[in-house]
């Protein structure tokens, strides 16, 4: 039985994502290569600044609006996914988008940072060398939180949150989901 899938992440997120981690990871293994470690610094920043614009103006998932949430609606939501009745999501949960929120804050305070390093007026600013180095340090421990959400709600919800940011396509709802893109989850797909 073939399962109907529908699509929900565009090429240019899932492009902007890949640009991230495959970045993040070039750019921990090229600290010590100064001109390679800026070319990939460059490169994410310039990501993270299109993925900005592209979360008012861009797909109707990628819209920062149709995913983050407020602190009610957060804590709601937690509450419901500890007792095992967290509503289904087509695009990110209300915890996806925090930590989405998180990763390209906190990308985009390492990629200035990195680039005021370069700058006459603050070349050997300790300030600035020390928000760079604990910026790069509290990815260290988001990015695992990140990967754990992402298996979390892969095995929670039955789908592979990695194969649909690959293929931008997830599997259909086996019920319908109101506009807001979530739906209460079937009986049996909890746990």
């Amino acid at each position: 039985m073939t399962v109907a899938e529908h699509r929900v992440w565009d090429p240019l997120v899932r492009l902007c994502h890949w640009t991230f981690a495959i970045g993040c990871a070039a750019a921990f293994l090229t600290e010590e290569m100064r001109t390679a470690h800026k070319i990939v610094g460059y490169a994410v920043l310039a990501a993270v600044l299109f993925r900005i614009l592209w979360g008012f103006f861009g797909s109707y998932h990628a819209r920062f609006a149709n995913f983050v949430r407020g602190p009610r609606e957060v804590g709601a939501y937690v509450g419901a996914m500890l007792r095992g009745e967290e509503p289904y999501h087509e695009g990110h949960n209300p915890l996806g988008a925090l930590m989405i929120l998180a990763l390209l804050l906190l990308l985009l305070v390492i990629g200035i940072s990195g680039w005021m390093q370069t700058l006459d007026a603050f070349w050997g600013e300790e300030w600035v060398e020390e928000l760079h180095a604990t910026s790069a340090d509290l990815l260290l421990w988001l990015v695992p939180l990140h990967v754990g959400g992402v298996l979390f709600a892969s095995l929670r919800h039955r789908e592979n949150l990695v194969k649909a940011m690959i293929t931008g396509t997830k599997p259909a709802p086996v019920h319908p989901v109101s506009p807001a893109g979530t739906a209460p989850l079937p009986a049996g797909r909890v746990g």
